[in-house]
């Protein structure tokens, strides 16, 4: 039998890389298809990654903890059908990039080029240690952990107290924090705030509450009317669901919205698809699943990808405003805040309201002030207009 290239697959549309986290088998072992091969970790998802086809693994020639590009080789395996698949032979190998013809900055991913500018790391003075002399994550990480870290401006031995104590960094951690760092330094951050009244909504909730929860097996909380209502205006705003790629602006058809899901170690942000064609509670059992399947560790890498816009829900844990980060890619995030029962005056007249505040950070490159604040007024509007009666199904 012939050796067959295993490649990394793409496990997200603006995943470039990822890191072998495990390998789930080991040179001699048989390989079955769509079995768990291997364990990968990117910014976006720790997934297991099946075997392509079945046989017998060969080589392994990614190691756990390398950080490797879509489409790279990471081992190689002997295949029981070899006329189904492409043999690995120079004749079947892409060709290798042209290395002197080439601009050093494109010879690397867009992610390790972003790691790179965000560190002031000029590219064309690092020697790659990728195929062909690509500049891989690594060779970037190793030179910001190689710089001296400032000393803090004040700080001396007699300012700390006590005992303390290190902890690791896990490599999703890393990974989220090296794509928070990327979104604040490549995207120009601007932030606006509507206070809602939530009456209507506390109202439609109280009046389901306990019929939905008898069917559904789960309460029904504030999140879907937010993100039913986030959708909707999506829908009246297209341009507030697009991305930015340097040379243009591309508005999504589909609304997808991402919803964040924090647990003990980490954050997931897990995408509700087409949620504008979904009501109240068909958003309400999408997110419950999903926020379930979170927390049992057994979401998929589609359940991640594909998002075009952001709905954080921090006031379930009491914020009253938040300065939320966008997730690159997208062109902005909307949090609701916690609903705190408040005087308002209406008319002359003083009354006691459930209020709460949505917060939206935009991406000021696609969106100016005034789209986004037609945006965030679209969405308190349409919480406003929901009443008692309004139908949820």
């Amino acid at each position: 039998m012939t050796a067959i290239a295993i490649v990394m697959p793409q496990l997200g549309e603006s995943v470039s890389e990822g890191t072998i986290g495990r390998w789930l088998v080991k040179p001699g072992d048989r390989l079955v298809e769509f079995a768990p091969m291997l364990e990968v970790d990117t910014d976006k998802v720790s997934a297991e990654v099946p075997a392509p086809f079945s046989g017998v693994l060969t080589t392994i020639i990614a190691r756990e903890g390398d950080t490797v590009a879509v489409g790279a080789e990471i081992a190689l395996a002997e295949s029981d059908e070899t006329e189904q698949v492409m043999p690995l032979s120079a004749a079947t190998r892409p060709p290798e990039p042209d290395t002197a013809s080439a601009e050093p900055e494109g010879h690397s991913s867009p992610a390790v080029s972003m790691l790179a500018r965000a560190h002031s790391i000029d590219l064309t003075k690092v020697a790659g240690t990728g195929t062909g002399g690509r500049v891989t994550r690594k060779d970037i990480q190793s030179i910001i952990d190689g710089r001296p870290a400032p000393a803090p401006a004040a700080l001396t031995p007699g300012d700390l107290t006590g005992t303390n104590h290190s902890v690791p960094l896990t490599r999703v951690r890393q990974l989220i924090a090296e794509n928070m760092t990327l979104s604040k330094a490549t995207i120009p951050h601007a932030w606006q705030t509507q206070e809602v009244d939530m009456s209507g909504v506390v109202a439609n909730r109280r009046a389901n509450i306990e019929r939905f929860k008898e069917a559904e097996g789960f309460s029904l909380t504030p999140l879907p009317y937010v993100i039913k209502a986030t959708a909707s205006a999506l829908r009246e705003h297209p341009e507030v669901n697009a991305s930015f790629n340097q040379t243009e602006i591309i508005v999504h058809d589909n609304i997808n919205i991402g919803v964040s899901v924090g647990l003990e170690d980490t954050l997931v942000v897990p995408v509700v698809r087409d949620a504008d064609q979904l009501t109240v509670a068909g958003i309400a059992r999408v997110v419950a699943d999903l926020a379930k399947r979170a927390r049992d560790r057994t979401l998929k890498a589609d359940d991640l990808r594909g998002g075009t816009f952001t709905v954080n829900n921090s006031g379930t844990f009491g914020t009253l405003l938040s300065y939320a980060v966008i997730v690159p890619g997208q062109a902005g995030i909307l949090t609701m805040e916690a609903i705190v029962e408040r005087p308002v005056a209406t008319n002359g007249m003083v009354d006691v309201k459930p209020m709460m505040y949505l917060c939206f950070s935009l991406d000021h490159r696609v969106l100016d002030g005034l789209a986004a604040a037609r945006f965030l007024t679209s969405c308190r509007k349409l919480l406003e207009a929901v009443t008692a009666d309004t139908s949820i199904r």
